[in-house]
């Protein structure tokens, strides 16, 4: 027997109520919305339900969106995995942009680990309860996190670079229009 989409909704609203929403299908991934301050109680049930059985965390990451309103402004995306059934999950939680503050799960998934520095270092998310949480790829006297949508993407003054070599011509932007 398959691990089906709606037991897997079923099971989290069962358990989680309101905590869990937005459920959506997105292509071969099963994705869902949670309140920030319930990762670890739904991850920790993901894995050890013993019908759900996502052992596998596949990769988490950050997103910044800065248009959001302040509590929306980033999110952490966990992506999960269940060997026995080939079945994959996204899950998104939505954190403020005052406080990137959101609860470690590396004590879960020790894989997490680096992935929470990678996230800290490019996007300044706080993994409250990290037990090592410090730069992993840019320099410690680095005080921006370069991932993060605070910046012009290219720096208008530039005079050494021709836009005609990276197809930004005007005629190119007419075109396109």
């Amino acid at each position: 027997m398959s691990l089906e989409t709606t037991e897997i909704q079923d099971k989290l609203a069962e358990t989680f109520g309101e905590s869990v929403f937005h459920f959506n299908q997105e292509k071969d991934v099963f994705s869902f919305e949670v309140s920030a301050d319930k990762i670890t109680a739904i991850v920790l049930f993901l894995k050890n339900d013993p019908t759900l059985r996502f052992h596998f965390l596949t990769d988490l990451c950050g997103v910044h969106y800065p248009d959001n309103v302040l509590e929306r402004q980033f999110a952490v995306v966990y992506h999960m995995h269940n060997w026995y059934e080939n079945k994959r999950i996204k899950i998104k939680a939505f954190i403020s942009g005052e406080t990137p503050d959101i609860k470690t799960i590396s004590t879960i998934f020790p894989s997490a680990n680096w992935m929470e520095r990678e996230t800290w270092d490019f996007y300044g998310i706080n993994f409250v309860g990290h037990p090592q949480l410090k730069r992993i790829l840019n320099m410690d006297e680095m005080v921006s996190h370069p991932m993060r949508k605070e910046f012009p993407m290219e720096d208008g003054g530039r005079t050494d670079k021709d836009d005609r070599f990276f197809g930004r011509t005007q005629s190119n932007r007419q075109q396109t229009i």
